[in-house]
């Protein structure tokens, strides 16, 4: 990325910034609970025993769970504990994204009470001016074997082509309540073998629902070598059919999962051989959809500080409004705190994304969180870094 120009005047090391929301106590436990994860064999170790002690429901278990790492990075257990929240990052010019951590359910009434609480969840984000998105992860909605039998085979039979209809119309109930309300959707990506079952399930809903303005946003997942194409087809898809595009960037979250089983079922990953090929198309896409932001409603959902900071370069080099709502930036509640509030400070659109649900149920993505950002990507060690700063900082 060329060296940025001077007049963005944004600059993440500013920890005093970064950091205001945290009170002493609330930065020296950030510090303690980061230290831990900084070691990836602790996080390895600790993620398999803290999934099986809360599974079965062994003694200290959920207290412990619930005081460290369900606080940093969770909202509540449910919609109203995460109001103060809400409030709080209000508070620092920061949205938020609700995030209901359920997955992987299957019997209807499991599925029906996912949908029931979608609605409720854009219901609350329609009356706070400071929620403008609910994620969604169809997972949730369906059986995954199903998302699976429908992209290997492309058949369904009778009882299959059942469900797929209930989950259609799963989804576009929450479209219909999404448009109503005026409250922004991201369709989570998932898993390359169900991903496709998913996109499609996304374009129908985005014809149906973003015509005048953007409600359903699709996860471009970058560390994957197809996506940033299927980015650029999506755009001329759009464009033909007569809607806008919704393009939430991330890098990924199943890299591990995915090259496991295209070495197990022998066929090529689908995943980039190293991380600058990955680097090199997610900040392609940044630059097409700034580019394109008349058309194209973009979330920069990155810890990357570099990533970001080339979204807030190229806003500024093409003299477009900061707090334009076709560009945002997002990040994890609890982390890359020095990303996000310099971001909000200087005015852009920023929010962060802030999962909810039991305890029990919002342990895989836990889990997932914690093993991302270890120190094997760097970002948690330059995070610690920062905090251990501002710490310093406000002892003189």
């Amino acid at each position: 990325m060329a060296e940025p120009d001077p007049n963005l005047q944004l600059d993440f090391s500013n920890t005093e910034i970064a950091f205001a929301s945290k009170s002493n106590k609330e930065l020296k436990n950030t510090v303690r609970l980061f230290s831990l994860m900084n070691k990836q064999w602790l996080v390895s170790i600790g993620s398999s025993l803290g999934a099986f002690a809360l599974k079965y429901n062994l003694p200290f278990a959920r207290r412990i769970t619930q005081e460290t790492i369900f606080k940093q990075f969770c909202g509540g257990e449910s919609l109203m504990d995460c109001q103060p929240t809400i409030d709080q990052l209000f508070k620092y010019k920061t949205l938020t994204v609700l995030d209901y951590g359920l997955e992987a359910k299957s019997t209807d009434e499991e599925l029906q009470a996912v949908q029931d609480e979608l609605v409720r969840a854009i219901e609350l984000a329609a009356s706070n001016n400071s929620v403008p998105v609910v994620s969604i992860k169809v997972s949730a909605l369906v059986d995954n074997a199903l998302l699976e039998t429908k992209q290997s085979t492309g058949k369904l039979n009778d009882i299959e082509q059942k469900n797929y209809d209930k989950l259609v119309n799963r989804l576009i109930n929450i479209g219909n309540k999404a448009h109503e309300l005026k409250v922004g959707v991201f369709i989570d990506a998932e898993e390359s073998w169900i991903q496709d079952s998913i996109d499609e399930l996304v374009d129908m809903l985005m014809e149906k629902f973003n015509g005048e303005e953007v409600i359903v946003y699709n996860t471009f997942q970058l560390y994957r070598h197809d996506r940033l194409a299927y980015l650029k087809d999506s755009y001329q898809r759009a464009q033909t059919t007569g809607y806008k595009l919704g393009a939430k960037l991330v890098r990924g979250a199943y890299m591990e999962k995915e090259r496991a089983r295209a070495e197990e079922q022998n066929y090529p990953s689908p995943i980039h051989k190293d991380k600058a090929s990955v680097d090199k198309d997610y900040d392609e896409a940044i630059r097409f959809c700034v580019e394109h932001y008349e058309s194209i409603a973009s979330c920069c959902a990155s810890h990357n500080a570099n990533s970001n900071k080339l979204q807030a370069q190229l806003i500024h080099d093409l003299d477009i409004r900061k707090n334009h709502e076709h560009l945002n930036f997002c990040q994890l509640y609890g982390m890359s705190d020095y990303i996000s509030f310099n971001l909000a400070d200087k005015g852009y659109n920023v929010a962060k994304y802030v999962p909810y649900g039991p305890i029990k149920e919002v342990i895989p993505y836990l889990i997932r969180r914690a093993q991302e950002n270890t120190s094997v990507t760097g970002e948690m060690s330059r995070e610690l870094n920062f905090l251990s700063q501002e710490l310093k900082r406000r002892k003189k």
